[in-house]
């Protein structure tokens, strides 16, 4: 691209086809000499805080059209807009969004669990801290193989693939908000897929004597989780006032699907909870399984495995085995463990209108876990033992 102080004359000596002429007067001003015609046309780089976003070059007329000087009055209009970050030639206007703007719009699209922000977030600003403020536009799929590489080499694999996974789905909403973004980098990633977890059968019997062993509000917590099936979150988050024993149900606040639901309680389960509530009165607490060592006042880690027990979301594939075991339909099942129905006319199901509709399917798990519990009562050696 030769440069030259362009005047009037020299622009008409300028030879078809001769290609690209720069103006030593005003900066980005350019002749274009074509197979047929002559155009002015300005170009400049167009940056941001800094960093380069692209070069552009804007046509501004036919050289037999307009004269040198209106075309470099254009040219300095033209450039000023470049000079101060505009992409004069963009159709949509550009968000230049960053990472850390991505998350905080991603955090308010819809309503989640605190432990769900709290994990979003650290994945943004501890493992990926150097990238937050980085325009999303500018991570390369390149660089996102890079990032993930070291997080593998370096924090390992699940690490690696919970991140990527977060800023997988905080991109996607960048694309959804700056229209010139036009794919994913994270996308183009052969992410793992987790394995399905495998869970031994549980031996009833067998659980209801090691439960036995434990203290009375773990025992009872135990015994819950597998009643109900509830996820962890949704068992452990019961308070006191969640619990209505004339009506027979628990109340679950923190769903996974949102909202709240009534969980119609069995028989055992109602007696086992009047007692525990009894029993705690006189702790003043306002959880449903207190615990005088934890910060939050509640039982927060429900694990005995080294006494052979089931984790919490173990005990919800024991319930949703079992459902299936004692002959409750796959619709109802599901909305007892919180599940969202597939479908459109899923959404039209509310399992809170259809309570006394689910007991006896409650009760139909409870008398087979029951059950077990009266057998092993009835065991020679037990008898011996008493």
């Amino acid at each position: 691209m030769a440069t030259l102080n362009l005047t009037e004359s020299r622009i008409r000596d300028l030879p078809l086809k001769s290609g690209i002429w720069r103006d030593e007067q005003v900066k980005g001003l350019l002749v274009v000499c074509h197979a047929t015609t002559k155009t002015y046309a300005v170009q400049g780089d167009v940056r941001r805080n800094g960093r380069h976003v692209r070069t552009v070059r804007v046509k501004i007329d036919r050289v037999d059209r307009i004269g040198l000087r209106e075309a470099r009055s254009r040219a300095k209009a033209i450039m000023s807009q470049i000079q101060s970050g505009v992409d004069p030639t963009a159709g949509p206007k550009e968000s230049g969004i960053t990472l850390l703007q991505a998350l905080d719009e991603h955090l308010q699209e819809k309503p989640l669990r605190e432990a769900t922000v709290e994990s979003y977030r650290y994945n943004i600003e501890h493992y990926l801290g150097r990238y937050k403020n980085r325009a999303v536009a500018d991570l390369s799929r390149s660089e996102v193989r890079d990032i993930y590489q070291h997080l593998r080499n370096s924090k390992g694999q699940p690490t690696a693939t919970g991140v990527m996974r977060t800023l997988r789905a905080v991109i996607n909403t960048a694309v959804r908000l700056d229209e010139t973004l036009t794919s994913n980098p994270v996308a183009f990633l052969r992410l793992p897929v987790g394995k399905c977890r495998q869970v031994d059968e549980i031996d009833l019997a067998e659980w209801w004597k090691k439960t036995e062993a434990l203290s009375p509000i773990r025992r009872d917590l135990h015994r819950a989780m597998l009643l109900t099936g509830a996820r962890r979150a949704s068992i452990l988050n019961v308070k006191r006032k969640d619990v209505d024993l004339e009506r027979g149900v628990l109340t679950f606040n923190h769903m996974k699907t949102g909202g709240r639901m009534p969980f119609p309680m069995g028989t055992f389960l109602r007696d086992m909870i009047r007692q525990r509530l009894e029993d705690d009165l006189p702790l003043d607490n306002p959880w449903l399984w207190p615990s005088p060592l934890s910060g939050k006042g509640c039982t927060t880690e429900p694990k005995e495995r080294k006494r052979g027990l089931p984790s919490p979301h173990e005990y919800r594939h024991h319930a949703r085995t079992m459902y299936i075991a004692a002959g409750v339909p796959y619709a109802e099942s599901a909305l007892l463990l919180g599940q969202r129905l597939p479908g459109a006319s899923g959404g039209y199901v509310h399992a809170e209108h259809l309570v006394e509709h689910l007991r006896p399917h409650v009760q139909a798990l409870e008398n087979r876990i029951v059950a077990a519990r009266k057998t092993t009562l009835l065991l020679p050696r037990d008898r011996d033992a008493a």
